[in-house]
């Protein structure tokens, strides 16, 4: 498929949903108008609805509002996943919002519709290079054609989380964690606990809060399901190795001990891990947030790196994240351009993440809080690891050739799961349902 008819996907699908706005309504009427003090009215949405993301965003644009008499920003809140919604059909309705938060993996795929404004001009007129600010990878996934289409603003990362005092218990040296797959198993052997047929504790399972994607990376040296020439590499030996190794930790359990488990994640105080029903858990680094919220305050935790394959081979990671955008058609996007440079900026990113504990897409801002003195040691580790992780993190934007691909391969992911195709089978099959898929869409 050529990008023209892919354009025309992507605005059949930003028309469809022109009616859901006029139901909803965007508050939109008076965002591009200049107000009564001559300053140029910008409105800004994001999905941070409360706690300390909305709390700090309102009190940094006040402190923009405030340092200039030019522009005036205007926070407004859109739910998860209405906000995207919102977005394409207020870009159809010829009346978007000034600037908006995107997710970081579908840039292109914005720019490629022409629902993303081109930034590039106003980059080029700077004398700062704006592009350092940020960790390469971060950058990568805004251009689009070599040019830039978004500002990166916050990231993440996965790591291992894990118990010291479970640890202890069984023996294990807490202050050294595993460091292979070879010793993610040991470890874990350790740490589990079972009477009779039943398991009273889980020392770990690869596929809780992580995907198989994951793990395939890791062991794959850092290439995920494309390369970096956007070839496909779902079945190289390593990612067959590595949903191999997870089938046997799945007959290890069994299904049904890993689905009650499982339902658990994500409860809050009844959470697995903090009631020490689990040893080690992987998981997205701002897990942290939800451990000072609803761990005790004497939870004794620490947290590495994700195992390498095997040794030599890398700590290799995958993040996300999201981005600062202008969608299409916005009335002043150099003024949405300043506010966007303004929340990218060292001091701005720092703030903002000593709030929230969010990983900033600026590289600076998050060494900085690896020794901020408003941070206890805890925090300060996190954003230590996060930042040393970030160098063997990949990020993963979908490709213009393959926009549906995940599903194909998740498909059949889970038929090896469910024991219907080895992982050899599953990963062959997937290789050719996604090369059909590039192919159709050249």
């Amino acid at each position: 498929m050529n990008k023209r008819k892919r354009s025309w996907l992507s605005l059949s699908l930003i028309a469809g949903t022109v009616l859901l706005l006029a139901a909803c309504g965007n508050g939109n009427e008076e965002a591009n108008n200049t107000g009564e003090d001559g300053k140029k009215t910008l409105e800004f949405w994001s999905f941070w609805g409360s706690g300390p993301r909305r709390e700090k965003i309102e009190a940094l644009i006040e402190d923009f509002n405030a340092s200039q008499d030019e522009i005036e920003v205007e926070h407004v809140y859109q739910p998860w996943g209405d906000i995207w919604t919102k977005s394409l059909a207020s870009i159809a309705a010829g009346d978007p919002p000034d600037i908006i938060v995107q997710d970081i993996n579908s840039v292109e795929q914005r720019a490629d519709a022409q629902q993303a404004m081109n930034i590039q001009s106003y980059l080029d007129e700077e004398d700062e290079d704006i592009q350092t600010r940020f960790y390469p990878q971060l950058w990568d996934t805004i251009l689009y054609e070599d040019e830039a289409y978004a500002l990166p603003f916050n990231t993440d990362t996965q790591v291992l989380f894990y118990n010291k005092d479970l640890f202890e218990e069984v023996g294990l040296d807490p202050e050294n964690p595993p460091k292979t797959w070879e010793e993610l198993e040991e470890y874990a052997r350790a740490l589990d606990k079972k009477n009779g047929d039943s398991w009273e504790r889980i020392g770990f399972y690869p596929l809780w809060n992580l995907g198989t994607d994951v793990w395939a990376l890791n062991a794959d040296n850092g290439t995920s399901w494309f390369d970096s020439e956007g070839n496909v590499t779902i079945n190289t030996p390593e990612k067959i190795e590595a949903l191999e190794w997870i089938l046997e930790w799945q007959d290890y359990y069994g299904e049904d001990t890993i689905n009650t488990y499982e339902a658990e994640f994500g409860s809050g105080v009844s959470d697995p891990f903090v009631s020490g029903l689990v040893g080690i858990r992987a998981q997205n680094i701002n897990y942290y947030t939800e451990l000072l919220e609803n761990a005790p305050d004497d939870f004794n935790f620490g947290v590495v790196a994700l195992p390498e394959h095997e040794e030599g081979s890398g700590n290799w990671s995958w993040g996300g994240g999201f981005v600062l955008e202008i969608p299409y058609g916005a009335e002043n996007p150099e003024a949405s351009y300043e506010f966007m440079k303004y929340l990218t900026s060292t001091e701005v990113q720092e703030e903002f993440g000593l709030n929230s504990f969010d990983i900033m897409a600026n590289k600076e801002a998050n060494e900085n809080l690896t020794n901020h003195p408003d941070l206890d040691e805890e925090g300060q580790m996190i954003y230590e690891l996060a930042d040393k992780n970030l160098e063997e993190t990949v990020i993963t934007p979908v490709p213009l050739t393959a926009p549906d691909f995940s599903a194909l391969v998740n498909e059949q992911i889970d038929e090896a799961l469910l024991g219907n195709k080895t992982a050899k089978e599953a990963l062959d099959d997937a290789q050719s349902s996604v090369e059909s898929l590039v192919e159709q869409n050249k």
